[in-house]
């Protein structure tokens, strides 16, 4: 019988710097731990084949190396995320700094159950006020069907500083997500929080956010359900709810958050946020490439 719900591992690990075959042996440890615990998919922090690090800008040098560090679709490393998910039937959203002919990406590599990349993204709102100028913004947001126990879902995926946009979760909404991945490293606060929050509410989606444990970060891995009104049976009433799944502390760990899919579909079908109530042709304006004061920063890039 086909599974009614999808189980999302949130890997909330502390990086191995410098060591890159530490850092795959600890993530294939962590794989493993996850499937024995029944999860469909297992979501990384963000870029973790190096750990979220940068170097000095004006440290020629530095750059070189840390460059040399990225990997791509074809390097050993992913091949053998590859391969451990089709011996595990295990998707795993993997990421890495990803070497491309220019400037390198902020990515994240969903890997579906049979070991094949289905989707690869690279982060599009870096943070071009600090040490993300060293990388190339991605150039748009993709959502792919993963096939999985609990049937085909729709996935797309958004990286840590996307998430403060409300664009970001609105496009993957539009183009189909039903959950979205967030691969993330930075101090988690209620601000943070709360914007997660309206971005699973607003475009009814649910929402896996996996970040570093302390002290690299401070943990607070989370998943969403995407379901802000419900059946509340303390309350035996229809109202709000609690959309969280679960929250970790700030200790490492595999958090498991379980998705009811067809309860979320039904939702969906019937409630009024997501694309149901819009109206697009009165948003001209967010199409507008110009920045006006007091918004106007000059290391921005559009």
């Amino acid at each position: 019988m086909e599974k009614q719900g999808l189980r999302i591992a949130l890997m909330q690990l502390r990086a191995v710097p410098g060591d890159q075959s530490a850092a795959w042996m600890k993530a294939e440890a962590a794989c493993r731990a996850a499937a024995r615990r029944g999860a469909d998919l297992a979501l990384f922090p963000e870029m973790w084949n190096i750990g979220y690090r940068f170097p000095d800008p004006g440290d020629q040098a530095a750059v070189r190396r840390w460059r040399d560090e990225a990997v791509t679709l074809d390097d050993p490393p992913i091949l053998r995320m590859q391969g451990l998910a089709k011996e595990l039937s295990l998707a795993i959203a993997t990421t890495y700094l990803e070497r491309t002919a220019a400037l390198p990406r902020n990515a994240v590599t969903v890997i579906d159950r049979h070991g094949r990349a289905v989707l690869t993204y690279g982060k599009v709102h870096t943070c071009d006020f600090s040490d993300e100028c060293l990388l190339a913004p991605g150039d748009g947001f993709a959502v792919a069907t993963l096939d999985t126990a609990a049937g085909p879902v729709a996935v797309g995926a958004m990286i840590c500083y996307d998430r403060e946009f409300p664009e970001s979760a609105r496009v993957l909404m539009l183009k189909g997500a039903e959950i979205i991945l967030v691969p993330n490293a930075c101090p988690w606060d209620r601000h943070r929080e709360n914007q997660l929050q309206s971005r699973a509410f607003e475009n009814m989606v649910g929402i896996a956010l996996a970040n570093y444990a302390s002290p690299d970060q401070n943990g607070r891995s989370t998943a969403i359900d995407g379901m802000a009104y419900g059946w509340v049976e303390e309350a035996q009433d229809y109202r709000a709810r609690d959309m969280t799944l679960v929250q970790a502390g700030e200790e490492e760990g595999v958090f498991l958050g379980d998705f009811d899919l067809g309860a979320l579909r039904a939702y969906r079908a019937r409630e009024t946020w997501g694309n149901a109530f819009r109206k697009p042709g009165r948003y001209a304006a967010m199409l507008d490439e110009r920045v006006e004061q007091p918004f106007v920063r000059p290391e921005s890039r559009r």
